[in-house]
């Protein structure tokens, strides 16, 4: 049983900064991919930004250059640092581990940016 537990997020202003992680606990194939997703009420979950095993990135076009997603492999740990955030961003944040078909999800944590 594969377990991924958040923490970080909250409330801040706009353009100001928050820090979510993720770690990951069970039995974890090596070779896999952690990323963030979020969703805004009324709206679909969408990827925010993902990483993998061999520290490949992509990010969704409207974090880019103000997101940052990094790993500690040895930890099952991923991060994810939010700067100059926007009101645009509130959502609640998933993090995803995922791997051949396996796909697992955090409780979600929530991002609110005032403006």
């Amino acid at each position: 049983q594969v377990q991924l537990v958040e923490s970080g997020g909250g409330l801040v202003q706009a353009g100001g900064s928050l820090r979510l992680s993720c770690t990951a606990s069970g039995s974890i194939f090596s070779n896999n991919v952690m990323g963030w997703f979020r969703q805004a009420p009324g709206k679909q979950r969408e990827l925010v930004a993902r990483i993998s095993s061999g520290g490949s990135t992509n990010y969704a076009d409207s974090v880019k250059g103000r997101f940052t997603i990094s790993r500690d492999s040895a930890k099952n740990t991923v991060y994810l640092q939010m700067n100059s955030l926007k009101p645009e961003d509130t959502a609640v944040y998933y993090c995803n581990l995922a791997y051949g078909f396996s796909n697992y999800w955090g409780q979600g944590s929530q991002v609110a940016v005032s403006s």
